[in-house]
């Protein structure tokens, strides 16, 4: 195949099935240790050098949140390094001041714990004198009278009236020297020293970020990818807006959060309700596990304050309310808050990033896991990355059905095709994935990698397939006969272009006609036959589909009806040309007064110039070219009659011999 045959085939495929990426398998296969080698490399580096590394990551991340802020202040006129710092500034004073504030109300919280021990205890009794006395209960209840026993004694204990004659036992002292005020200060700022610089590292590295920020860009793409300045400068670009979207779309989200659940505990009697809103805010950015906690922490405070239960069950309602209108309306409005990831992703990195960074890396584990997918995405060889991390499905749709069609699961199959559905007609359906997905089939089966028992189940599952579609057949034909009652009504001609359907007008109403579908050669065959009869079924038409072995044994004959006007056989392999002539010479024969085609499926749906078949009346490639034969007025074209072929009796060649041996 030419370069420019392989440029058109690409170009015909995204026209059919849209742009998507193709997953190409090396002839080789080399040595997959090398890899492996390097990926635990790259983990190990990542693990021994967390105390550098993590301040770069989430500098780099900040980098790519504050660069739009940036942007947008230089636009507006002031110099590059004034955006710069002004950015950089206000963004570290918000996150300050929110660290300092959640400090002082977790102080507050903690000063004001012992308070509720009461409240505790008298719960954890009701639910033991309710009748729900169990082992765990009267665990939790013990450690908590222990618990404030504890507080309650520690400075002095009552000494027992035996132990007086007891001899005292010798007590250790150790003696301390007054400490130094520079020793005194050493020791409060000491252990603040490793916090403070790794912020004002991060600082530097983000102000030095943003402003050379077209500099790294450069040195990045002379380092990685100038080989490919378009592949390299589309990942950077696409990780940056990716990471960055995600950021402000996710804090958005966790604000729009927890500004009304601190408003509403607040109403409810909930103490600290800044302290629970901030918390959720932070503790959203952590996937499925951080809105857990977020919840948890409010209403136990709430089961410790309140002696009843009432305070309880407002927390739960503000917190239900909540999550239904964030993960209904807000995420659903804020479409940019998706990732690209799989579910499953995002849990394995942060249960990854975690183990990795600690709980830094289960907050960073998100958008660090996006800048991985689009490296997979744009690097061939981290390619794994994205079919293991991304959301957008790694199969096409005809794979994807001929996978579930090989593995005999029709139910899944049939989950697919209603996906599919809900946007896009049945014609399509089978068109653009049902029809390639058995042109996959019958390419394997030309390979003799398929037996005749996996076709059978092929057909058997691509059966059922259509027979669970029924349903959704019936809507369409029900959709077609209103629209052509409308249009008769209206007086106008019926030719509106369906929606998602490339044709240039609708096929041809088949109310009043009747079709004969066979399959050519074998099972796939009679499975694009049955799914041609149901799309004639839904334009009206009365269709009657048979399988190929009815063929030799003129079992077909019998089966097509007197007053049908089309026969149409199905083949999927493009070089059944002959075999195909010599099946619509014998209909024709049969049926003179019946128009006879064939069908030779292709794997693209583009109309193209079919073959050939001698005295067949109309050859199509595709379903929509075949179903408007199929349902067209055009009279059948003539027969030619059949030769005679004479032979001459041996009787008469005996007596030719005895006249020649006469003369």
């Amino acid at each position: 195949m030419s370069s420019s045959d392989a440029k058109i085939t690409e170009a015909e495929l995204e026209s059919d099935l849209g742009p998507r990426r193709v997953y190409s398998t090396s002839p080789s296969s080399p040595s997959r240790m090398p890899a492996f080698a390097s990926v635990l490399a790259v983990i190990a580096i990542l693990y021994f050098g967390k105390d550098v590394l993590l301040p770069l990551a989430i500098a780099v991340l900040l980098t790519f949140a504050l660069a739009p802020i940036s942007s947008r202040l230089r636009k507006l006129g002031m110099p590059r390094i004034a955006a710069v710092i002004v950015t950089v500034v206000i963004a570290f004073l918000v996150l300050v001041l929110f660290g300092l504030v959640v400090a002082g109300h977790v102080a507050e919280v903690a000063q004001n714990l012992p308070a509720y021990q009461g409240n505790i205890i008298a719960k954890i009794r009701s639910l033991q004198e309710s009748g729900t006395d169990s082992g765990i209960v009267r665990r939790l209840t013990s450690v908590v009278e222990s618990v404030g026993r504890e507080l309650s004694n520690a400075e002095e204990r009552p000494v027992a009236p035996g132990t007086a004659s007891r001899p005292r036992e010798p007590v250790l002292v150790e003696i301390f020297a007054p400490s130094r005020p520079i020793e005194t200060l050493t020791s409060l700022i000491g252990p603040l020293l490793g916090p403070i610089a790794s912020l004002g590292l991060i600082i530097v590295v983000v102000i030095f970020m943003l402003l050379e920020r077209e500099e790294l860009r450069d040195r990045f793409i002379r380092l990685v990818g100038y080989g490919d300045l378009h592949r390299t400068t589309e990942a950077i670009q696409e990780a940056g807006s990716r990471v960055a979207r995600y950021l402000l779309m996710q804090l958005v989200v966790n604000c729009a959060y927890g500004v009304p659940l601190a408003l509403g505990l607040w109403a409810v009697g909930i103490p600290n309700p800044a302290l629970w809103g901030m918390l959720a805010i932070v503790l959203r950015f952590v996937p499925y596990i951080g809105p857990v906690i977020a919840t948890v922490l409010p209403l136990f405070l709430a089961f410790a304050v309140d002696p009843g239960w009432s305070l309880v069950l407002w927390v739960g309602a503000i917190f239900l309310v909540l999550e239904l209108t964030s993960n209904n309306v807000i995420e659903p409005w804020l479409y940019g808050s998706r990732t690209g990831l799989s579910p499953l992703a995002i849990i394995v990195a942060a249960i990854f990033w975690a183990w990795l960074w600690g709980p830094v890396g289960l907050v960073l584990s998100t958008p660090l896991t996006v800048c991985l997918a689009v490296l997979g995405r744009y690097v061939p060889q981290f390619e794994f990355l994205e079919v293991v991390f991304g959301s957008d499905p790694v199969l096409d749709p005809k794979e994807r059905l001929y996978q579930r069609l090989l593995a005999g699961d029709p139910d899944e199959a049939t989950d697919y095709a209603e996906e599919f559905l809900e946007e896009d007609y049945l014609e399509d359906y089978y068109g653009k994935v049902a029809i390639p997905a058995l042109l996959l089939a019958e390419k394997d089966r030309r390979r003799g990698v398929l037996t005749a028992e996996q076709m059978e189940q092929v057909f058997g599952t691509a059966i059922t397939l259509v027979s669970n579609l029924a349903e959704i057949a019936e809507e369409e034909e029900q959709e077609e006969e209103e629209e052509q009652k409308e249009t008769e009504a209206a007086g106008r001609p019926s030719t509106p272009l369906k929606e998602g359907n490339g044709d240039e007008s609708e096929l041809p109403d088949g109310r009043g006609k009747t079709v004969f579908c066979v399959g050519g050669r074998g099972p796939l065959d009679d499975a694009s036959a049955a799914m041609l009869a149901q799309i004639l079924q839904v334009q009206g038409a009365e269709v009657v589909a048979a399988r190929h072995s009815d063929i030799p044994n003129r079992r077909a004959m019998s089966l097509v009806p007197k007053q049908s006007n089309a026969i149409v056989v199905c083949f999927l392999n493009e070089d059944s040309a002959r075999h195909a002539t010599i099946l619509v010479r014998r209909f024709k024969r049969i049926y003179p007064a019946i128009r006879v085609g064939a069908v030779l499926w292709v794997e693209n749906q583009e109309e193209r110039q079919p073959p050939a078949l001698g005295e067949a009346d109309f050859v199509a490639t595709t379903l929509t070219s075949a179903a408007r034969e199929a349902l067209a007025d055009a009279p059948p074209s003539l027969v030619t009659p059949a030769r005679k072929i004479r032979t001459r009796r041996s009787s008469n060649k005996t007596g030719i011999a005895a006249a020649r041996s006469g003369i």
